[in-house]
């Protein structure tokens, strides 16, 4: 089970804009979000700008901010679920390796995927370290799916927007939650809802076609 993090576990924002309000550079990088989501900026362009407004920032900092970082009620929940019905929970995003830490020791998912940011000294850097877009997510989830012995079609994933469509592409069941048009139109199923627990029902499908 992947589990995207912008937009699906932080709701009506991302990470990256969350952080950036405390790091100074949160309209500048909205503004290249929204770029984003249109095509008109890639992944590559908008971490680079996003990776300049951290030049500095002790990695400590970052950490103890992200204890405010709004969430979906329902994630711990969730991953429970998974765990009990014998599914893994992983996140499959692009939010910067912090982030995806943070939520993976916090909340208990297999393992995660995204981009890095350089650092030196316990600074960093102001510069990307491992550049991370959707079609490296994908590859991350079917790399995954791989080393646990399992196909494609064995996996789901729940995502938003259009940094998941190349995995819903790839996977038997995808969730989109409180999405864009776009991921909605390329979902197996829609969901909305403040609460990720809501999208236990249509998960429940994996578990019963693997029957």
């Amino acid at each position: 089970m992947f589990f995207d993090v912008d937009g699906t576990l932080v709701p009506g924002t991302s990470s990256s804009v969350f952080l950036a309000g405390f790091l100074s550079h949160r309209d500048e990088l909205a503004r290249a979000e929204d770029a984003y989501a249109s095509g008109d900026l890639d992944n590559r362009q908008v971490s680079e700008l996003d990776a300049e407004g951290w030049a500095g920032v002790r990695e400590e900092h970052v950490l103890g901010l992200l204890d405010g970082l709004p969430l979906v009620t329902g994630i711990a929940e969730t991953v429970g679920w998974c765990r009990r019905n014998r599914l893994v929970p992983v996140l499959a995003t692009l939010a910067w390796s912090p982030v995806g830490g943070y939520l993976t020791d916090r909340f208990g998912f297999h393992t995660l995927s995204g981009p890095r940011l350089e650092t030196v000294g316990n600074r960093f850097t102001g510069r990307v370290a491992r550049h991370f877009d959707e079609y490296d997510k994908r590859d991350f989830a079917l790399a995954q799916a791989r080393a646990l012995g399992l196909a494609p079609d064995s996996c789901a994933a729940v995502g938003d927007s259009r940094s998941d469509l190349p995995l819903f592409a790839s996977v038997a069941l995808s969730v989109a939650f409180n999405a864009s048009p776009g991921a909605r139109a390329a979902a197996t199923v829609t969901v909305d809802d403040g609460d990720l627990t809501s999208v236990v029902p249509a998960l429940s499908r994996l578990i019963t076609a693997g029957r």
